[in-house]
């Protein structure tokens, strides 16, 4: 792989990353720490949105984009392989 092959691959890996960070960011601080009492007046099941969100979705969230992750990276290695 030559040089300018390599610098774009570890630009689209190192965009992905930055990409996925910033939405478990915005999902574990936005929805569990500073919108948690606007969504707390929503139920899920007998929870308040925003305790849940903070308990479980975030955790969630953060599994679904290990799997994003994964496949993304399988495309962008088949891109620049």
């Amino acid at each position: 792989m030559n040089q300018n092959k390599r610098r774009a691959y570890w630009r689209a890996n190192t965009n992905l990353i930055v990409n996925l960070l910033i939405v478990w960011g915005a999902v574990s601080l936005l929805l569990g720490i500073f919108l948690v009492i606007p969504l707390n007046s929503i139920s899920l099941g007998n929870l308040p949105l925003g305790f849940w969100i903070a308990q479980q979705g975030s955790i969630f969230v953060f599994v679904a984009l290990i799997f994003i992750y994964a496949i993304q990276m399988d495309k962008i290695d088949r891109k620049y392989k």
